[in-house]
């Protein structure tokens, strides 16, 4: 599938979520996975040579903030669409009934791994759960700790592995990990199972449109994301201006 380079981090060229979806059936007996992006990954990765490698050997790399679907199409990609995660996860289990999809989630708080599970019950009751697991709330993981947690994964014979720990934590661990799944496709969906468990609330269409929703998420947790916003968004749209003047390449 078509990528293209913004701040020579990879962004794949999607028209449609149903389009990402039949793609994934594709690959879903090979061992890959799948990165969400935003101006915040897109940012990291501009600055960090093993983020950006996490990102660029994705399967993947799905335009999830709608500034970077604009940047695209500035630079001559008119087919590409913004695909958010959360809306993505909740499609993907909605239309995996019907084909058998087994899914398992890692990462998250016990509690809302728990009010998510009700969520997708109400929403998607035939969606197939193979699995899921709360891993301690740390940095790094130990050589033990993935072992063990591969172990379940394999063990669980799912086709998809929702990977919530975060950004930049969750697309650097699918990178060092993914090879040691027996098959299946790991995604890392960042915020989605707060907001299938209810906890973080989805923007107004009218912000969404807007490119704004960054701005409601701040606005729900701002003692959290203030500074990432701040400085991520400000960095993103000076990098561009100086990729644009050809005063500054992104080049590895």
């Amino acid at each position: 599938m078509k990528k293209i380079k913004i701040l020579n981090v990879n962004i794949s060229v999607i028209e449609s979520y149903q389009g990402v979806y039949k793609h994934i059936k594709l690959i879903i007996s090979s061992r890959c996975y799948i990165t969400v992006n935003n101006v915040h990954t897109v940012v990291v990765g501009s600055r960090s040579k093993i983020y950006k490698e996490a990102i660029n050997n994705s399967a993947l790399s799905l335009p999830d903030g709608k500034p970077l679907s604009i940047i695209a199409k500035l630079k001559g990609d008119k087919n590409i669409n913004r695909i958010f995660g959360p809306t993505f996860m909740e499609k993907t289990l909605e239309w995996g009934q019907s084909d058998g999809l087994k899914h398992y989630f890692f990462g998250g708080s016990e509690s809302t791994l728990k009010e998510m599970l009700n969520k997708i019950e109400q929403k998607s009751p035939e969606a197939i759960i193979a699995g899921y697991y709360s891993p301690p709330y740390r940095e790094k993981f130990s050589e033990s700790e993935n072992n063990k947690f591969i172990e379940q994964m394999n063990n669980s014979n799912a086709n998809i592995f929702w990977i919530g720990l975060g950004a930049p934590k969750q697309e650097i661990w699918m990178y060092e990990n993914y090879k040691k799944l027996n098959r299946g496709v790991m995604i890392g969906i960042g915020a989605g199972f707060d907001y299938l468990a209810g906890k973080t609330k989805h923007a107004p269409e009218w912000m969404k449109n807007a490119s704004l929703e960054w701005l409601y998420r701040l606005i729900q947790e701002p003692k959290r994301l203030w500074k990432r916003y701040l400085i991520t968004n400000s960095l993103f749209l000076w990098y561009l201006f100086l990729e644009f003047l050809h005063i500054k390449k992104f080049d590895d």
